[in-house]
């Protein structure tokens, strides 16, 4: 039964696999869609069962019809549409990154009261993400971690290479490893050095940092816009090695090898898009709160602000 009602700000292609696929599985209705401009809104709701077309962002958010907004805007956009949102007493999804910064993560915090506020890492609700948390604290001491984000993007007309949209490779690419890193070792890491790549004034093209893991050991982030496909983690411990590929997308195919061992595929079902939009209904239905919520986001955005730093570039915003 869909007895949540759900609107969507912004018509692009991550709300059909994030909110629109799974939405009726998972007791959702998406009752509304908002644009840029009506028209395209009007052909997203005719391309997509959608009964409600709004005429602009504002007219959405103030819809009381709706349970929730999942925000899907550029990351500059994220902090500004999930406060009104918020105010307007809507509970929020809201697409990774979080915010264009962590200044901006905690005014979203800040209006949040008591309703839900959500980050869409959508591998952390995955049981793959369960068992990696076991499988490193079986590793003992840490010793390295690499975490591997790179996807090609060359189109440079795309947001993501857009400074003043908070475009960056680590911000969309690389915010995966950063979190990653966090979910698995239950710590917040410092940040040692980082060096970007960059192409475009304000807009790191890739990444790459060292982390400071608590107890001596170190992470490496990697993101790239125009390298791979590879998404891959790896982790030495004091115990043995453990590799992935896909972690944070295991419908695409993940396998987790042990101390170089045959590589043991896991199951691609549920979908993570999926096991997301089942814990949001589940923390709007009174349940347990979310994984990604405020303050983990925000911790998420600090690190990402000061890999920024260190890499000599500002952070977004």
């Amino acid at each position: 039964m869909s007895d949540l009602r759900i609107g969507i700000l912004g018509a692009g292609r991550i709300a059909e696999k994030a909110v629109i696929a799974p939405a009726r599985a998972n007791g959702f209705e998406v009752a509304a869609i908002a644009a840029r401009d009506h028209a395209r809104a009007q052909d997203y709701a005719r391309q997509h069962g959608i009964a409600k077309a709004h005429k602009d962002y504002m007219a959405l958010v103030e819809d009381g019809s709706l349970d929730a907004v999942y925000v899907a805007l550029p990351p500059s956009a994220h902090a500004e549409w999930s406060v009104t949102a918020l105010r307007a007493g809507r509970n929020v999804l809201v697409e990774k990154p979080f915010a264009a910064n962590a200044t901006q993560a905690e005014a979203m915090v800040a209006a949040a009261g008591d309703r839900v506020l959500m980050e869409a890492f959508h591998y952390r609700y995955h049981p793959l993400t369960s068992r990696l948390i076991d499988l490193v604290a079986g590793l003992g001491a840490i010793r390295t971690i690499e975490a591997v984000s790179n996807v090609p993007i060359p189109d440079r007309s795309d947001i993501r290479h857009d400074p003043e949209l908070a475009g960056g490779a680590l911000m969309d690419l690389g915010c995966y490893p950063v979190h990653l890193i966090r979910t698995l070792t239950g710590a917040e890491p410092g940040v040692v050095r980082a060096e970007a790549v960059r192409e475009v004034p304000g807009v790191d093209l890739a990444m790459a940092a060292t982390l400071a893991l608590p107890g001596g050991g170190t992470a490496a982030v990697r993101c790239s816009m125009a390298e791979g496909p590879e998404i891959t983690l790896t982790v030495v411990g004091e115990h043995g090695r453990l590799h992935v590929t896909n972690p944070t997308l295991p419908q695409a195919g993940a396998l987790i090898s042990h101390d170089g061992g045959a590589p043991e595929p896991v199951d691609p079902l549920p979908t993570t898009f999926d096991c997301q939009l089942a814990a949001f209904a589940a923390a709007l239905r009174g349940g347990a709160a979310p994984l990604t919520g405020g303050a983990d986001a925000t911790a998420n955005m600090r690190v990402i602000d000061r890999i920024y730093q260190v890499s000599g570039m500002a952070p977004r915003g």
